[in-house]
C-alpha cells in the first residue's frame, strides 16, 4: 500500500520538477437562464507528496475546484492536468476522491464495502484480500470487520469510505470536507488519521475544509479562496515538520495561521454576504 512514489529530491541547480497536479487558467461557469461563475480563473500547482488545503466561504466554488480536478466537471476555460496529461470526461486512474456524504453502501459490510472498486475492477480476489485486511487494519476497524454501516458512528463510515479509496493506491486523493459532519474533537482525531495515511502511502493531498484549525494542522499548504467566483487571495505555507499531528494546536504558531486564515475568510465571507468588513 505504501508503494505510491514520492517525488526525488531535487539537485542544486537543476529544474523545478514539474507539478503532480496542475489548474491553469480554470474557470467553471453553470450555464443556464442566468449563467453562475462559479470558479475562477484560478492557477494552482501541486507538487508530489504535498497536503494542500483549501478554504473560503460558502459558495466560492471549492467543491467545484475538486470536481473539476478530478474530472467531474469540465472547465469552461483552462487546462487541468494530472502527471502531466489533461484531465478531461472522466476521472483519471490514480486519482481517489472522498465526498462529505456518507458514500457506504448500508446492504454490505465493511469488508465488502472496502472490496467494492476492486473487485468492480476484477483485481484478483488474492490480491483483494491483501489489500482490503491491511486497510482494514490501518484504519482501525479490524473489530468491525463484518459489520454493516448503520452499526458504526460516523466517523467510522467514513473511515469506510476513506478504505474504499485507499484500497485502489491513489496517487492524488481529493477530499471534499469529509470531516464536516463531525464533531471538533473526532474530526481532529480523524486528521491524525488522515495525516498517517498521507505518510503512509505517500500520496498527494487535496482537502476541501470549513475548518480552520483542521486546514492548519493538516497542511504543507493552505490557499483561501475568494467569493464567487472563487480565486485564491492567499496561498500560505505552514512551515509545519511531516511528522505533525494534533498536538500543532497547542504550538505558538498555531493560532498565528488560523488568525491569517480568518482574516480572509471573514472578509469574504462578508462579501458574499453583501456586506464589507467594517
Amino acid at each position: 500500500m505504501a508503494d505510491a512514489l514520492a517525488g526525488a529530491a531535487a539537485l542544486p541547480g537543476a529544474a523545478a520538477p514539474a507539478a503532480h497536479a496542475s489548474l491553469r487558467g480554470v474557470t467553471r461557469v453553470y450555464p443556464g437562464a442566468a449563467p453562475v461563475h462559479a470558479l475562477g480563473p484560478i492557477d494552482l500547482d501541486l507538487a508530489r507528496g504535498e497536503f494542500f488545503s483549501v478554504v473560503g466561504p460558502s459558495g466560492c466554488g471549492k467543491s467545484t475546484l475538486i470536481d473539476v480536478q478530478a474530472g467531474l466537471a469540465a472547465p469552461s476555460a483552462g487546462e487541468v492536468m494530472f502527471e502531466g496529461k489533461p484531465v478531461a470526461g472522466k476521472v483519471p486512474d490514480g486519482i481517489g476522491v472522498v465526498f462529505q456524504e456518507d458514500a457506504s453502501f448500508p446492504w454490505l459490510t465493511v469488508t465488502d464495502n472496502i472490496a467494492f472498486g476492486l473487485r468492480r475492477a476484477g483485481v484478483d480476489p488474492a490480491e483483494v484480500r491483501r489489500r482490503v485486511e491491511y486497510a482494514i487494519g490501518f484504519m482501525g476497524l479490524r473489530d468491525f470487520a463484518r459489520a454493516y454501516p448503520v452499526q458504526l458512528s460516523g466517523g467510522m463510515r467514513q473511515r469506510v469510505c476513506i478504505a474504499r479509496t485507499l484500497v485502489l493506491q491513489p496517487r492524488l486523493i481529493l477530499l471534499d470536507e469529509p470531516f464536516g459532519a463531525l464533531d471538533q474533537q473526532t474530526r481532529l482525531l480523524m486528521g491524525d488519521e488522515l495525516l498517517r495515511l498521507w505518510r503512509e502511502t505517500r500520496a498527494t493531498v487535496l482537502l476541501i475544509t470549513h475548518a480552520l484549525d483542521e486546514a492548519a494542522m493538516l497542511s504543507d499548504r493552505v490557499g483561501a479562496m475568494s467569493a464567487r467566483p472563487g480565486r485564491f487571495v492567499d496561498l500560505l505555507k505552514t512551515g509545519w515538520p511531516r511528522e505533525r499531528d494534533s498536538s500543532l494546536v497547542a504550538e505558538a504558531g498555531f493560532g498565528a495561521i488560523t488568525a491569517r486564515l480568518w482574516s480572509h475568510l471573514r472578509a469574504e465571507s462578508l462579501k458574499a454576504m453583501g456586506g464589507a468588513p467594517p
